[in-house]
Order: C-alpha cells, then structure tokens, then sequence
C-alpha cells in the first residue's frame, strides 16, 4: 500500500525523493544511448524493455521475498494494463522525437507531462493543483524553455520530431496518474515487471513491422550495439522506471512529474558532454529555473501519520 506524502513521516518521504532524482537521472542517459544505437528508433524501444525483464523478474522475486506478501491472483490490474499501454505510447513517441529533433527539444516536450498530469488529475479525479506546485511548475518550464531557445527552429526537420515529443509528453503525464493508482495496492516492482510486459509485446509488434515494411535495422550490427542496448534497459528503464515506480508509491504524480524535468537538465548536459552540443548562459539560468522550481513545489512530510 502506498502512503500519501501528507501522511508520510520524513523517514519515507526522503527515500522516495532520493529514489526519485536518481530515476530522472537515469532516464536522463536514455536520449544518449538511442542515438548511439545501431538500430531503428522502434527497435531500440523495444530493447529497451524486452532486455529489461530478467532484472525486473528478478526485483520483483526480492520484493515478494522481503515483504512476504501473497502473489496476487489479478496478474494485470486495470491500473497495471493502463500503466503498459500509456508508457507503450510514450516510448514509441519518445524514440521518434529523438531521432527528428534535437536532445534538449525532444526532451523539453517530453517533459510537459506536468501539464497534463495536473489538467487530467482535475478533470478525471477532481484534483486542485496546489500554488506551490503551480509556481513550481511555472519556473520549471521557463527553465525548459531555456534549455532549448538555441536549438529550437519552426522548421520542417524539427516539427515533426517535436509534435512527436509532445505526443510523448501527454503519454508520460498518463503514465503518472495510472503508476499511482497502481501503487495503491501493488508493490513497486510487480507493476514495473507487468506492466513492462504489456509494453514489450507491443513494442515487439511496432518493431517487426518497421523492419519488414521499412527496412529498419532490428538487430544490432556488434557487441557494442547489443551492450548500448542492454545499458539502455539496465539503466533508463530497470533503474529510471523502477525506481519511479518506487517513488510514487510515496511522493504524489504532480511533484515526482516536475523532478522530472531535470531530465531536461541532465540531458542537456550529457548532449554536450557526448555529442557536442553547446550549452550557453541562458541555458545555465534555465537550469538553476528548474532546480528552483522543483524546491518551491516540494512535498512537505509530517513527523507522525496522522489517524
């Protein structure tokens, strides 16, 4: 059972926090490895949770073992197909956007997913955004916006690859509402492990299809594909993920949806660290924007559970 952070004492909450950036932090990784891949932008999704499975399977033994819980009977829940089929959206998109347009665009758009976390939260649960989250929120887009200012151009070549992020993005805020729910009566490893299932197999399909009609590349072409590959599921989907799932089962969707935006941050870097992509000033003020943001919007913990 998940804990609202209201309730949550400060021993809970700060493991949730430090699970949480660190799952950001290994998404952030994620824009470089695609493009360092040998293969099509589907394919690559694919890998990305199909290689993942024996680790996840083998979490989720641990946790089952730790928590001595009964293995529920209802393999997949609502909440758990719901969770596969919105991060099956957002990867088929995410991997597309980063292949039509730049790291820090690609990521800016995906990171929108606070936007529709908050508007579908209200619209569907009847959720108010608070006004720290929303000034959070505020600051943590215009410190986005920053991060792409240089590389963002009204033009063909980046169009499409940025409507592709934001499909991405309306698919990530989904993801984060529907991991939510899910961890209200299941453990964080059981969701990921399932719902990554429903996600491989239909990724599997967009894959094979892609490569018989198109002519994309499935199969890497050397050892260093197939290890890209595997640090790809390893870090970006076991530890980003598995490691957001654990977060949510303590942190609520509106706040862990805006760390998300360090992503941004931390892509960035890496574009410029790897592949060279300058980094200016306004670019740095973008940064410490979102940091800013993610501090005004933090969860405030309560010594003892209330009830």
């Amino acid at each position: 059972m998940s804990v609202s952070v209201d309730n949550a004492p400060a021993n809970t909450m700060w493991p949730a926090l430090t699970a949480l950036v660190a799952g950001a932090l290994a998404m952030a990784i994620s824009p470089i490895l695609v493009r360092l891949s040998d293969v099509g932008p589907f394919a690559s999704a694919f890998y990305r949770v199909f290689l993942a499975l024996p680790f996840l399977f083998a979490w989720m033994r641990i946790e089952q073992r730790r928590s001595k819980a009964v293995v529920s009977k209802k393999r997949f829940s609502p909440a758990v197909i719901a969770t596969g089929l919105a991060f099956a959206g957002d990867l088929f998109f995410w991997h597309l956007a980063i292949l039509n347009t730049t790291i820090a665009n690609s990521t800016f758009f995906a990171t929108t997913a606070p936007l529709w976390v908050g508007l579908l939260g209200w619209i569907m649960l009847g959720r108010r955004v608070t006004p720290s989250s929303a000034v959070g929120l505020v600051f943590c887009l215009a410190g986005g916006g920053a991060l792409i200012w240089r590389s963002f151009e009204l033009s063909p070549d980046h169009l499409l690859g940025d409507f592709y992020g934001a499909l991405t993005g309306l698919f990530f805020g989904i993801y984060f509402l529907t991991v939510e729910r899910a961890r209200e009566t299941e453990g964080a490893a059981w969701i990921t492990f399932h719902m990554t299932v429903i996600t491989s197999v239909l990724l599997a399909m967009a894959a094979a299809g892609a490569w018989i009609f198109y002519g994309q590349q499935m199969f890497p072409s050397s050892a260093t594909g197939w290890l890209i590959l595997v640090c790809l599921a390893a870090i970006s989907h076991v530890g980003g993920q598995g490691l957001l799932s654990y977060a949510l089962g303590t942190l609520p969707s509106m706040f862990s949806s805006l760390v998300i935006f360090m992503e941004a941050l931390v892509a960035s870097a890496l574009a410029w660290l790897v592949l060279g992509e300058a980094i200016t000033p306004l670019q740095g003020l973008g940064g410490l924007a979102i940091l800013f943001g993610i501090w005004l919007a933090r969860p405030q913990a309560r010594a003892r559970r209330s009830g």
